[in-house]
């Protein structure tokens, strides 16, 4: 499994490359699909707390020696969450389409001296896999911060800026200072959102020069962070890769969304790493 949250994430880097132009529906909020079902919530939740999860959780927690191998006792926290990021077709215009997609769905784990990570579980031939473990527990904590903002809400993150939100009906509501940013302290409408997303990315969407480009997501590596990954995916030979694996999904990687299944795929065994930028406090 992959132990780092890349820049921007993974999910982002395919999560604008398909749309249709149009005009969205104003009150359109993310589809929850059979994948952030109650069953499927449950089978991350086993798949993260699988015996082979926890020991690399072990190591994960003790790689900086704050703890030891032997006293980590890693465990994990509280129900599987579903994690939404901006929609292509949302920001492509496509009528009556949603905010914000499904990438996967995320367990906390804590370890003994306190330490945090959050594992991203997604399908895979009819069962749960973790393929990432990230530090910290952002995607638990904005989950927890817009359901008490705007209950009932979509809590989705646009990748690209580091932005969470929580969006229900015509409201867009910021739950991080780089959404505050974005869209201001009292939030914004669906529409005026869309307005923004399509200024910033619009011309980002398949066919487009930038696409052609080899870029993606909104994204351009520079130099420096192609070296980094290449290094990474040079170490990940020498870790071992764990599958946590468990029955009780209820697709198959293809019914994730591109994100998440390019994360399974390409992420498998890499090395411990931090979240390179840590998600601010929920505003």
């Amino acid at each position: 499994m992959t132990l780092r949250r890349l820049s921007s994430s993974c999910a982002a880097v395919a999560a604008l490359l398909t749309g249709l132009a149009g005009l969205c529906a104003p009150g359109a909020a993310a589809d929850p699909g059979p994948l952030a079902s109650a069953d499927s919530r449950a089978a991350a939740h086993r798949a993260a707390a699988a015996p082979a999860t926890l020991a690399t959780l072990s190591r994960f927690f003790a790689r900086d020696g704050k703890v030891s191998l032997a006293a980590v006792a890693p465990r994990i926290q509280g129900d599987a969450v579903p994690v939404y990021t901006l929609s292509p077709e949302f920001v492509a215009g496509r009528a009556g389409a949603p905010v914000a997609k499904l990438e996967y769905l995320a367990s906390t784990a804590v370890s003994s001296d306190g330490q945090k990570a959050s594992l991203w579980a997604v399908p895979q031939g009819g069962t749960w896999q973790v393929v990432n473990i990230a530090t910290g527990d952002d995607e638990a904590r904005y989950a927890a911060a817009g359901a008490s903002r705007l209950p009932g809400g979509t809590v989705f993150q646009e990748p690209q800026i580091n932005a969470w939100y929580v969006q229900k009906g015509a409201t867009v509501l910021p739950l991080d200072e780089d959404a505050v940013r974005a869209v201001g302290a009292r939030g914004t409408t669906l529409a005026a959102y869309r307005q923004r997303v399509q200024r910033a990315y619009g011309d980002k969407l398949p066919g487009s020069a930038y696409a052609k480009s080899g870029k993606a997501g909104g994204f351009g590596r520079t130099p420096e962070e192609a070296r980094a990954q290449a290094a990474a995916a040079s170490s990940a030979s020498s870790a071992a890769a764990v599958s946590a694996g468990h029955g009780g999904g209820t697709g198959t990687a293809a019914a994730v969304t591109t994100g998440a299944g390019a994360l399974a795929a390409a992420g498998l065994g890499a090395v411990a790493l931090r979240r390179r930028r840590r998600g601010a406090n929920p505003a």
